[in-house]
């Protein structure tokens, strides 16, 4: 019986975006990487627990949920969270920032200083810039200003986030612009905490982290995964919890990009795909035609010391 393995969700590193499975084991996700894998047949997606602990009710949840948790454990998840606000006594320093996703899509957020850029990149953000650093309570009340100020939001949904991905500017300059144009009102604002300190507009460009310079157009996303479904294809851009996948569909005679969202994959035993075609539902935008849906079967595979 082949070694089923459960997905922790998706990190980046320095080298760029790692899978981490329970138990500790990490998988690099460099360009070019074959990523291979399938859904145990007859399997149902079970609620992930919260905050290191497994749910009590192994509760099943729908294969279309980002969070993987059931609502008992979603409550859990967030009553400690600063991304929740939930949390109002942490003594670390916190950085506020302006992230840009693409045209007209920028937010402003706070992230822990010892995280370095590590949010940035989790979310996806193509170019960001710091604001200032303080105390939490700090931050959180010069995000609330910029965000009512400067009618920013703290929240862009991922469906967002892929639209605008499809339209970038070519340049640096070009992307950072609509950053430093708010990034200046930003600053003439009056009410700022004395106990932040302010900090210089330095735009950082994340296209070459994220693969996304020439990067093929998207031509669906995955919208679940399902029992018996599997997942192959080459990875050639990546972006927050999103791997945009080259697949060829069973039956299909051409290659198409997808996305696949990470956050999917929490809560389902997966299992090597041993050469088994691309066949998840996929979401095409309109009037588009690309990968998903038939089932098959592709080259051989060998024996696999990991997942793919």
């Amino acid at each position: 019986m082949a070694q089923v393995w459960r997905c922790s969700g998706l990190r980046w590193s320095a080298d760029g975006p790692v899978l981490v499975w329970e138990g500790g084991r990490r998988t690099a996700l460099p360009w070019g990487k074959r990523v291979a894998f399938a859904v145990e047949e007859g399997s149902v997606r079970t609620c992930v627990g919260a905050r290191g602990h497994t749910c009590p009710l192994g509760a099943v949840v729908s294969a279309r949920s980002t969070g993987a948790r059931c609502e008992e454990c979603a409550r859990l998840d967030r009553a400690h969270s600063v991304a929740a606000d939930t949390v109002a006594d942490d003594p670390r320093p916190y950085r506020v920032y302006l992230a840009w996703f693409g045209p007209g899509a920028v937010k402003v957020g706070i992230t822990g200083v010892a995280r370095g850029p590590a949010r940035l990149l989790e979310q996806g953000a193509v170019c960001f810039s710091w604001l200032g650093t303080g105390p939490l309570m700090a931050a959180r009340r010069t995000e609330a200003l910029l965000s009512a100020a400067l009618r920013v939001p703290d929240r862009i949904p991922y469906a967002d986030k892929r639209a605008v991905r499809a339209v970038l500017p070519d340049t640096e300059g070009e992307r950072a612009a609509e950053l430093a144009e708010l990034h200046d009102r930003a600053g003439a604002l009056p009410g700022w905490p004395e106990s932040l300190a302010r900090e210089p507009f330095r735009p950082v460009d994340h296209v070459r982290a994220f693969g996304l310079a020439g990067a093929s157009a998207v031509l669906g996303e995955v919208s679940e995964l399902v029992a018996g479904g599997a997942v192959s294809g080459e990875l050639v851009a990546a972006a927050g919890p999103d791997l945009h996948l080259r697949v060829v569909p069973a039956g299909g005679e051409r290659a198409d990009v997808v996305v696949l969202d990470t956050r999917l994959l929490g809560g389902w035993g997966l299992v090597p795909g041993e050469g088994r075609a691309f066949d998840l539902p996929v979401r095409h935008p309109k009037g588009a035609k690309g990968a998903g849906g038939a089932r098959g079967d592709g080259e051989g595979a060998g024996v696999q010391d990991g997942l793919f």
